[in-house]
């Protein structure tokens, strides 16, 4: 209901007035995208001209080539995924809108400012450094919901960039700030907004993570530069009595297609379960596009099972292709579920499967059909060495399965 009440708040704002069409200054830009707690999630963007803009975190630049202009309103797509900024634009120095993701009906409060290149306003100094390891629970109070994270951070004055690890991914490239003890953090990519809020002392942090203005759970964190999370080779596998794995699912063409299809014989064969949603999912497929440019061989094949919130198979499917797209994917990607991203259904997909723990995994087959591994999550560009580290790993694991 509250989603309709914003959507119908957004029409009337964005077609009420009018005017000649305006234009994005030039440079840039400062937005903020409501939480709860009367928290605000910002991050930094520069227009490079009408067409074109970077939304940064950290390290990472997304740039945005999807921008178009009615009246006094502007909608800007992010790439790949389906959330959109929809704003009404003043003097072109000045948004006042929502993100959006219709097929959720998420409609957030949004606002933007020419001209300011901070992210988070602070007034004093860092009086702590968070520099460092630190073993993360989430959830702390709830034994059937709390889960544990690896926090990696690096502090610059009062700069901090990092990201949690957790079991089943990380939280991407964060950036923030210290101001005082407080430390805080925030990404924003067009599939999720996420901050991060903590009081830190020299060695335990307790905060609140925010998703949006939807969700919110609180954590603690110690330092531990020991720490390590379980192994992701360990969290998903078959189970007893099974060594092989079997599916049948339709491509955008109507076709059915399985394992057993002449494409996948005699092949080492990497299946990856992902939604179009999904950022981890996104930096998997890059790897792998990545992957396919770099090492071209007739003896391997890989194959996305797409595990969609899309309400419908044609939305489904146009979220896939979009997807293929953007990223260059030459490999089938299937639509296995629609309509829900839940996990116990999907694992009701795959019943060899002990259980679909995360998206994305990935399922490493032989060229005789075994399953010799299977990858829970996925630790990307922001996790730094672990991420070359995988790299590695996945290069010489497929090696080996393809000199069998």
């Amino acid at each position: 209901m509250r989603y309709f009440l914003l959507l119908s708040v957004a029409i009337c704002l964005f077609n009420c007035k009018q005017p000649e069409s305006e234009k994005l200054e030039e440079g840039m830009w400062r937005a903020t995208i409501e939480a709860q707690d009367s928290e605000v999630l910002p991050f930094n963007f520069e227009v490079v001209n009408d067409s074109t803009l970077t939304v940064f975190n950290a390290e990472e630049e997304i740039k945005v080539d999807e921008i178009s202009f009615k009246n006094d309103s502007v909608i800007i797509k992010l790439p790949v995924f389906e959330g959109y900024l929809k704003a009404k634009l003043t003097a072109g120095k000045s948004l006042n809108g929502f993100f959006i993701i219709d097929e959720l009906k998420r409609a957030v409060p949004f606002k933007a400012e020419y001209g300011v290149s901070h992210r988070f306003e602070t007034s004093k100094k860092a009086e702590v450094n968070v520099d460092g390891i630190w073993e993360t629970t989430f959830s702390p109070d709830s034994p059937d919901d709390k889960y544990k994270a690896k926090g990696i951070f690096k502090q610059d004055g009062d700069r901090v960039t990092g990201t949690f690890r957790t079991t089943t991914g990380d939280y991407r490239f964060l950036e923030g700030s210290v101001e005082g003890n407080t430390m805080k953090l925030s990404a924003f990519d067009g599939a999720h907004a996420f901050l991060f809020t903590a009081d830190v002392n020299d060695s335990t942090m307790t905060g609140t993570f925010y998703s949006g203005n939807h969700f919110k759970e609180s954590f603690k964190a110690k330092r531990n530069g020991m720490f390590e999370l379980a192994d992701a080779d360990s969290l998903t596998f078959l189970k007893p009595g099974y060594d092989a794995l079997a599916f049948t699912f339709s491509d955008a063409s109507g076709n059915m297609v399985s394992l057993s299809d002449a494409q996948f014989k005699n092949k080492v064969v990497v299946v990856q379960l992902m939604g179009t949603w999904c950022p981890n999912c996104l930096d998997e497929s890059k790897y792998f596009v990545e992957y396919l440019k770099a090492n071209n061989s007739d003896d391997i094949a890989f194959i996305g099972l797409a595990f969609e919130y899309a309400k419908t198979k044609e939305k489904a499917f146009e979220n896939i292709q979009r997807l293929k797209s953007r990223l260059g994917i030459t490999y089938p990607i299937l639509l296995a579920q629609y309509g829900s991203t839940n996990k116990k259904s999907a694992q009701e997909k795959l019943p060899m499967l002990n259980h679909v723990l995360s998206y994305p995994t990935a399922i490493y087959i032989d060229k005789k059909g075994k399953v010799r591994k299977i990858h829970t999550g996925f630790n990307g560009p922001a996790t730094g060495d672990l991420y070359d580290d995988y790299k590695s790993d996945f290069k010489s694991f497929i090696d080996k399965l393809l000199n069998e």
